[in-house]
Parts: structure tokens; sequence; C-alpha cells
């Protein structure tokens, strides 16, 4: 592992240990959010599998009537009775937290009865293909709130496994083989230290010695 560049002095090693200890309670908790985090994202995963086939089948029921009415009265004139009507705001976005995550939410006033188009030249399943719309658009926003809540879960699972993976395989092993190594250098100066005073103390008393 690459030691960090580190002036070899006590000072310096309690820098690094107050570091490390700091590095070790940031590993701890990021790694408690990303346990939430995983069971908040495979819990809404699960959920969403069956919201999405009701959604699926609904879709289909419509599109199929939808389809029945531009056989019966055209593509130009399915389009036509389509557009008719005056455009309305329907949709409102705002947010909401999950797990500091900042995920959106959905609401959708109520939808407008189907009409503003001849009921003369347009063919009467043109009517059931709309309220099977209506009956599944609030559905479709709960999916598309939820997929997008989910997308934003998982890329700060992943922003948050790189963080704990950068702690515990980098800067973690890093701080400590540096702290290895100032402290072997340390204990070397010290043992250094002891022997010259050994040798000073040898000599003082082969000094005293001869004199006497």
């Amino acid at each position: 592992m690459p030691q960090m560049r580190a002036n070899p002095n006590r000072m310096e090693l309690l820098k690094l240990r107050r570091r490390g200890d700091v590095a070790r309670r940031g590993h701890k908790l990021l790694k408690d959010k990303l346990d939430e985090l995983m069971k908040e994202f495979q819990g809404r995963i699960g959920a969403n599998r069956k919201l999405r086939a009701e959604v699926e089948a609904g879709l289909a029921r419509a599109f199929a009537r939808l389809a029945m009415a531009r056989a019966e009265a055209g593509r130009s004139g399915l389009a036509t009775a389509l557009l008719a009507g005056e455009p309305a705001s329907l949709l409102t976005v705002t947010e909401k937290s999950v797990m500091s995550v900042r995920v959106p939410v959905f609401d959708l006033a109520p939808l407008p009865e189907p009409g503003g188009y001849s009921l003369a030249t347009t063919p009467a399943v043109l009517d059931a293909g709309l309220a099977y719309l209506a009956e599944v658009a609030p559905k479709l926003l709960e999916l598309a709130e939820r997929e997008k809540a989910i997308e934003l879960l998982a890329a700060e699972i992943e922003r948050t496994r790189r963080r704990v993976n950068a702690l515990e395989y980098v800067l973690i092993p890093s701080i400590d083989a540096t702290a290895r190594s100032i402290q072997m250098k340390l204990d070397e100066a010290e043992r250094g230290n002891l022997t010259r005073l050994m040798k000073v103390k040898d000599m003082i008393a082969q000094q005293e010695a001869d004199g006497r």
C-alpha cells in the first residue's frame, strides 16, 4: 500500500492516528448508510413489479380500444378527435427526501371528462379507450415517480459504495501504513539514542574507574 508523505515525528504520528480514527468513523457511518439504502432500494424494486404489471395491463387495454377506434375513424380522424378540447395544467411536481436523496413527487389533478369531438364522426370505442387511459393515468404517474426514485437511489448507492471502498481499501490502509512506518522510524531512533546513552554511560564509568 503506498504511503502518504509525512514527516517522521511524534506530532505527525498523532495527527495520522486522529485522522485514521475519523476515517474509520466515517467509514462506519457510510457503510450503515449503504446498508439502509440497499434495503430501501430492494423494497422499492419488489413493490414496483406489481405496479408495473398493473400499468402495462391497463395501457394494453386502452391501446387496444384506441387501435379499434383508429381502424374505424382512420388515422387523421382519430388525431383530430384526440386534439379536441382545451389544454390544461394537470401535473404538479414537488420533491421529498428519501435517505437524503431528493426524489420527485407527482400530483395529478382530476382529469377532465373526454369530449370536445363530434360523437357523430367518432366511434364509441374511442370513449372506452380514453376512459381506460384516464383510469390508468394515476398509476402510470405513480410508476414514473417510483422508477425515478429507484434510479436516484441506485445512483446514490453507487456513489456511497465508491466512497466506502475508497476509505476501506485506499485511505485507511494508507494512513495505517504511514503511521506504522513513522512508528518504526521513531522506535529505531529511540533505540539508537538509548544505545548512545549506554555507550556514554559506559565511557563515563570507565573514566571514573581509570581515575581511581
